[in-house]
């Protein structure tokens, strides 16, 4: 196992800690949202946009962001968005409507924003040999703090209150940001050019399209002219931040990138292995939770449990994933991780008779996501220019939420078709509600194993690399 020096074991903390407060922060309100209907005397439907506000914001931030650290400095756009973010999670638990936690939860999304340049920070600062482990910490918490989140905001609400999953996380927020201003290192590698608003503005445009399409179909219909609007809204907006990237002298985002083979291929690899992810995220809490004989009747917290194997193994399995890439390429490494992630998905199709079932199931998704994500991380990063190193992981990041907003519509689709009738004996007679079949998970699983099949297809076509250095201090070699 790699050595850190003190330098870089500091930085890799900073970074690692932050990932799972985001990622904490981003789920732990999903055990809390039936009391935030109550709460805010709103429904499902409106109680959507908390997660959909977050979701779109992560996404532009993460793109936007990831590009402006290149320009004006890591460390400086890094310590911008910890400080936003900080205060964003300090409001989250006085919102007294839901419009001021919408709000909140947008600007919470500005934290999504911190990974490309935290992944660029990574590499500009860690030596090449550590690398692999490094990205490795720090795309692990991508699953530990989801789950940690799931599991402990379950605890928090069902004992005090759900704003106290907010307040609990402002100590760690400020006492991060703190430390980040004094330890992080700026890096000298910039790039002088300005700022192309115009394809800032396109890009905008388009992918708030598309996720809100993708988020909402399941509300507003899928062929109604809202979601059929945004969707072309969103091809002809995209359509024109290529055509605008491709003829300004100062691209935000060099297409040049996406010509790249492995990372064009990469970018869709984390599109479909999000998806396959968020497939099981989002049906997996349904199924334990749901009456029996829907579900199995679980509270929340058992839910949460029950998931909270994937996130050890997920972070257990990061410095095995990290040598596996450097000693054979981040091509097998990613290989390995979408096969095991496949497997898991066979066995939740074939065998889902018990909760520890799905937990076995649950787990070894875990060690599929902590081998997919350190093979994409490595393998983009390998094969950018270190200039462009924060547009890569941004436009990554971009495409994983894309993947992960697929899911759930996808998934809401099979739940709403595929029902089964609960009866409910109550003292004014019996009283049927309906909740998705089996039939409904099936396909899921079913969905999810052909987006695996995908990535797998993708990931054939990559060039396998290795860690080195080549002549313009790119970390590549190809083989």
């Amino acid at each position: 196992m790699a050595r850190f020096s003190r330098h870089a074991g500091l930085t890799i903390g900073i970074m690692a800690f932050m990932g799972i407060l985001i990622t904490y922060v981003e789920t732990m309100i999903t055990p809390a949202i039936p009391i935030l209907e109550s709460f805010f005397h709103t429904n499902y439907d409106a109680l959507s946009w908390v997660i959909t506000a977050y979701i779109i914001s992560g996404t532009i931030s993460a793109a936007i962001f990831g590009r402006l650290a290149d320009i004006y400095g890591k460390k400086k756009i890094f310590i911008i968005l910890a400080l936003v973010y900080s205060i964003a999670v300090s409001f989250g638990g006085f919102a007294s409507t839901l419009d001021e936690f919408i709000a909140i939860r947008a600007v919470q999304g500005l934290g999504m924003g911190m990974f490309p340049v935290a992944f660029a920070l990574l590499n500009d600062q860690v030596p090449k040999e550590d690398l692999p482990l490094a990205q490795g910490i720090l795309s692990s918490t991508f699953t530990g703090g989801a789950a940690i989140g799931l599991v402990l905001g379950a605890w928090i609400t069902q004992n005090y209150t759900w704003q106290w999953s907010y307040h609990s996380a402002i100590p760690v927020a400020f006492g991060l940001l703190i430390v980040s201003a004094i330890v992080l290192k700026d890096t000298s590698v910039r790039v002088k050019q300005k700022i192309d608003f115009a394809g800032v503005a396109a890009l905008g445009i388009g992918v708030v399209a598309l996720i809100l399409g993708l988020s909402e179909g399941e509300y507003w219909g899928w062929e109604s002219l809202r979601i059929l609007g945004l969707f072309a809204l969103s091809i002809v907006t995209l359509v024109a931040f290529v055509f605008i990237e491709l003829h300004t002298e100062s691209p935000f985002i060099s297409m040049k990138l996406l010509k790249v083979r492995n990372i064009f291929l990469s970018n869709f690899t984390g599109l479909f292995a999000m998806a396959g992810m968020f497939f099981l995220f989002y049906s997996v809490p349904t199924l334990l939770e749901d009456p029996a004989p829907a579900g199995f009747g679980l509270s929340i917290i058992n839910a949460g449990l029950v998931m909270l194997p994937a996130a050890i193994v997920s972070m257990a399995f990061a410095p095995l994933s990290a040598r596996v890439t450097r000693t054979r390429g981040p091509k097998i490494t990613i290989l390995i991780g979408t096969i095991v992630l496949f497997i898991s998905y066979v066995g939740l199709y074939l065998y889902r008779s018990s909760p520890l079932a799905i937990a076995e199931d649950a787990t070894l998704m875990g060690v599929g996501l902590s081998f997919i994500f350190v093979g994409v991380i490595n393998i983009l990063l390998v094969s950018t220019p270190r200039s462009e190193s924060g547009a890569s992981t941004g436009m990554n990041v971009v495409f994983r939420n894309i993947g992960s907003s697929i899911a759930p519509a996808v998934s809401g689709v099979f739940e709403t078709l595929y029902v089964t009738g609960v009866v409910f004996h109550t003292p004014i007679g019996n009283i049927t509600e309906y909740f998705p079949s089996y039939q409904a998970f099936s396909y899921i699983y079913l969905t999810g194993m052909a987006f695996l099949a995908v990535s797998v297809i993708f990931t054939l076509l990559m060039k396998n690399v290795v860690i080195g250095n080549d002549k313009s201090g790119n970390r590549v070699n190809q083989e």
